[in-house]
């Protein structure tokens, strides 16, 4: 592939300043106006340019020489540096005149902090004071610095010695410029996205050609190099020699293509030998899944077999560690997500929904046989509903988000899309290798899945360290004004590259002393996520069914037509920061987004957590005989501010009749525009800012219940408030606290349940672990009215596990026999919810 430059601007030459100024430049023209700056959407407006504003970028790329084919293969043994030839450049491009000096302490914005040694070795003559003795330490005063310094062997009080001090280290500040979102090929620029140039273009189609994902990186020319030079510099762990393009200079950036690279090869670790018999039903191609040394594994029957018939696999020996709980087996669809044996990658599967129609059997004891020993702990098979998953059904269709990334215009702000799969197509990672280095494989994922909430975050946190840069690679300074937070903060965040994103930030409210310790850092996210998330502000309106949760707001480009989708890459990146740093946020989102981040299946469920009355009204034509009676179309009204519009969800819908033979078109339609359509570019932009934080493989140790929960916090709740303020239905109407089952709830929840447990329970039965401000008398049901916390006791014949109805904040208590029966089962149910367990 051709390498390619771009001048993006850089510090300049800096020698002694300690504020090295020099800005990058805008790739597009300003989104903003001169205007003066508004507080709401829609008007974010930067002050007039001054004199010495920087240039616009050129919106072309220059190109570069190609690689040749000694320096691809290099590139993908890593054995050595690629040489990446450059061609010249318009130098104009990067002469940007540095501000004042005293703007840089005082000026909002991103700031990359490095420190560096300039000018040549210092040396300087001392004198050994009296009292001191050979081969003991002093200290001397050279220049501005103090040092301590050995006495040599021969030397005694009175000499006279020489030291010499390496260059004294300067520090530099660079005011880095906000990088423009850039729309990807196909879809409107608009709210902030601007059209991706021909070159950029170009990029992208190749990569796609190529099988693999285009990639460019950001790199900063070194001091004392100059055009034609050479110098090395690491990017995504491969190690590539640069030359200088003829216009470029020492401290400016440049930006890179390199060559596609392999993934690193998995380590050839022992391996242990399987044999299982191919179940029932199970044709040549077809996965099933079974359980080995009691993790659940997906195999695909080999050409050639037929049921019966018995194969072998093999699993690494290494990897088999504990039980893989990534599953979440849901008793409302069945979908699990389990390893493949081939590529060790995790898959949502559907299982049978009758298990009785799996093939249940184990190897038999062979004491001649070899692998009689290998096969304990081989578990029951079970049948891979493969025709299931592949065919329609409103209960148990599953949905699951892609993203497919691209390069943008600027190598700092990636672009790409979403779009829904098939749930069984869907796969992920389960390996995540950092600098040639394997920082997880799946056996850590099965390791960890099982333990507590507190265990999960203490071991992503570890990798989130291992992902910070080095601090001897500099920071990021991040000043902002607090009565301009948020703009302060868009422009500063949205200056950042994906590298950036990841070092450590320094949070300085300006014109305040307060050093950041971590206390500053934590009132920032606080501050600026409550403003982002308030439905005043048109970004996110308050959920249909629950008055606690937020959901995008489809409308959002009518409150902020210039920018809207800049906020929501800027939010997606504070929640991925948040979460790197172990930060709070003041904002609980529907549950189907944190599914959306972490690639779970989207189901009819989710729109009923969403919109109850909606999700009926889809549900009752699969029971009609005849749906062409309701005289419906492939269309949908929204109304906004007033006005009304019919959109399409197909090409054509609104001369399209809903029939019995469309009927699953229609109802899958609606599904995907609820789930993504509606609020498609919103969603992609938040998904592309978490992303350019957070690596996926580390999130499948969560569900969407415990993502909340490592989001927002495990909340404080007043268990008397909860108790004065619950009502009691059903078999408990009449006797309320008084009845033996209700007093066991509440000592199980006072007493056997911790916090996190808590939050769970109350994320079962309301939707979120959000709880009122002003406490659980005013908790609110679907239509906005008070609905208070309700147990509704029912007979245990009819329920085995409880039930929650989020829509109307109430859960189907069965009257259980005993507390420990009731502890056993509320336990399991809060656990299962992940995935919508028994939830109506």
């Amino acid at each position: 592939m051709p390498s390619l430059f771009r001048i993006m601007g850089g510090g300049g030459n800096s020698s002694s300043s300690n504020n090295n100024n020099r800005q990058l430049p805008q790739p597009q023209q300003s989104l903003r106006s001169s205007a003066s700056r508004l507080t709401y959407p829609g008007n974010r407006a930067a002050a007039a340019p001054s004199s010495d504003a920087a240039p616009s970028m050129p919106t072309t790329f220059p190109r570069t020489g190609g690689l040749s084919d000694s320096n691809t293969a290099s590139a993908a043994s890593s054995a050595g540096p690629v040489t990446l030839q450059g061609s010249a450049v318009d130098p104009a491009a990067a002469r940007v005149p540095p501000p004042p000096a005293t703007e840089a302490a005082t000026r909002p914005g991103a700031y990359q902090v490095t420190r560096t040694a300039v000018g040549p070795a210092q040396v300087y003559r001392v004198t050994v004071p009296v009292g001191v003795r050979p081969g003991a330490e002093f200290t001397v005063h050279a220049g501005l610095r103090r040092v301590r310094v050995r006495c040599p062997p021969t030397s005694s009080p009175g000499q006279s010695l020489q030291i010499t001090l390496p260059p004294e280290p300067v520090t530099h500040h660079l005011l880095l410029k906000m990088a423009p979102l850039t729309a990807a090929e196909g879809t409107p620029e608009g709210g902030g996205a601007v059209t991706m140039t021909p070159d950029v273009q170009a990029v992208n189609r190749q990569a796609m050609l190529s099988g693999g994902t285009a990639q460019t990186f950001l790199v900063t020319i070194p001091p004392n190099v100059h055009p034609g030079q050479q110098f090395t510099v690491n990017v995504g762990g491969q190690r590539f020699a640069v030359t200088c393009p003829p216009s470029a200079g020492p401290n400016q950036k440049v930006r890179i293509v390199p060559p596609v690279v392999r993934d690193e090869p998995e380590a050839a670790p022992t391996t242990q030998v399987f044999e299982v018999a191919v179940p029932e039903g199970v044709q040549p191609g077809q996965p099933f899944a079974l359980m080995a040394n009691d993790q659940r594994v997906l195999v695909t029957c080999p050409p050639n077999v037929v049921p019966g018939q018995k194969i072998r696999f093999q699993l690494p020996v290494s990897h088999l560690v504990g039980k893989i709980e990534l599953a979440y087996e849901s008793e409302t669809s069945g979908w699990r997500r389990t390893v493949r044996v081939n590529d060790l990658k995790f898959q949502w599967v559907r299982l049978e929904k009758k298990k009785e129609d799996a093939k249940k059997e184990k190897t038999d004891d062979n004491d001649e046989d070899p692998l009689a020993e290998t096969t304990e702990g081989m578990g029951p098979s079970k049948v891979v509903d493969v025709e299931g998953m592949k065919q329609f059904d409103f209960r148990r269709s599953a949905y699951v988000r892609k993203v497919y990334y691209l390069e943008g215009n600027d190598a700092r702000m990636r672009t790409g899309t979403i779009e829904l799969i098939p749930a069984h197509e869907a796969v992920v990672d389960s390996r995540l290798v950092y600098h040639n280095r394997t920082l997880l494989s799946y056996s850590d994922i099965a390791s960890v899945q099982g333990k507590s909430l507190q265990e999960k975050t203490e071991w992503f946190q570890n990798i989130c360290n291992q992902l910070t840069a080095a601090w001897e690679d500099g920071h990021i300074k991040i000043a902002v004004r607090r009565s301009m937070l948020l703009q302060d903060s868009v422009d500063a965040v949205m200056s950042l590259g994906r590298d950036d994103l990841r070092k450590r930030w320094r949070i300085e409210f300006l014109g305040e002393p307060g050093i950041d310790a971590g206390g500053v850092a934590r009132e920032w996210f606080e501050l600026v996520t409550e403003q982002i998330f308030d439905p005043a502000f048109g970004l996110w309106i308050p959920s249909a069914n629950n008055q606690a949760c937020v959901n995008i707001n489809p409308s959002s480009g009518l409150s902020c037509p210039e920018d809207h989708l800049i906020y929501f890459r800027f939010l997606g990146r504070v929640i991925g920061r948040a979460l790197f740093d172990r930060q709070l946020i003041k904002g609980h989102m529907v549950q189907s987004i944190y599914k959306h981040i972490l690639g779970w299946p989207i189901t009819f469920e989710d729109i009923k957590a969403q919109d109850e009355e909606y999700y009926h009204s889809l549900q009752k034509l699969t029971k009609m005989e005849d749906v062409s009676i309701m005289y419906l179309d492939f269309t949908v009204t929204e109304e906004s501010m007033g006005a009304r519009r019919e959109i399409e969800l197909t090409e054509g819908g609104a001369l399209t009749e809903v029939t019995n033979a469309n009927l699953e078109q229609y109802l899958e339609s609606n599904l995907r525009y609820r789930m993504l359509e509606r609020t498609r570019p919103q969603l992609q932009e938040l998904l592309l800012g978490f992303f350019d934080v957070i690596p996926e493989p580390p999130l499948t140790i969560f569900d969407a219940n415990e993502l909340e929960l490592t989001l927002c916090g495990l909340p404080t709740i007043d268990m008397e408030d909860w108790q004065a303020n619950t009502k009691y239905s059903g078999l408990y109407e009449m006797t309320g606290r008084s009845h033996e089952t209700v007093q066991w709830f509440w000592e199980v929840v006072l007493e056997e349940f911790d916090q996190e447990q808590r939050a769970r329970l109350l994320q079962f039965v309301t939707g979120t672990s959000g709880v009122p401000s002003r406490g659980f008398s005013v908790l609110q049901g679907i239509d906005g009215n008070i609905k208070k916390f309700t147990i509704h006791g029912v007979d245990r014949k009819a329920y085995f596990y409880p039930r929650a109805h989020t829509c109307f904040n109430r859960i189907d208590l069965p009257n259980y026999s005993s507390k420990e029966e009731l502890l056993e089962k509320l336990k399991a149910a809060i656990s299962l919810s992940g995935v919508g367990f028994d939830i109506e």
